[in-house]
């Protein structure tokens, strides 16, 4: 059986940090998979105002088993003061796939 599978949201303000981030979490074998997305146009609220801002999307595949370090390195790494990480539990999916996320998200 495969490990608790989670898909991690977070956007990155530019295609290079979004490339470097998904790059490192896939290299250091906290993620198997790293989606980078087409920008964005993002509002919210920040600081009591409501802000505008282009943001490149990336969806992040990993394991329950793995998240307090993909959180960890997300934020070490993160260019914003207050990242957005978000986990959702993958509730199913194809065996072989997620097997091969468990498998390549493993520690060496």
């Amino acid at each position: 059986m495969s490990a608790a599978a989670l898909l991690v949201f977070t956007n990155c303000p530019d295609p290079a940090s979004a490339e470097a981030l998904a790059a490192a979490l896939v290299e250091l074998r906290l993620a198997a998979c790293a989606n980078v997305l087409a920008p964005c146009r993002s509002v919210y609220r920040w600081q009591g105002q409501v802000e505008q801002a282009d943001e490149v999307p990336l969806l992040v595949k990993t394991t329950a088993a793995r998240y307090a370090a993909l959180e960890a390195e997300i934020r070490a790494r993160h260019p914003y003061e207050l990242p957005e990480i978000v986990a959702v539990p993958i509730a199913a999916g194809l065996p072989a796939y997620l097997q091969w996320l468990a498998d390549e998200t493993r520690p060496d």
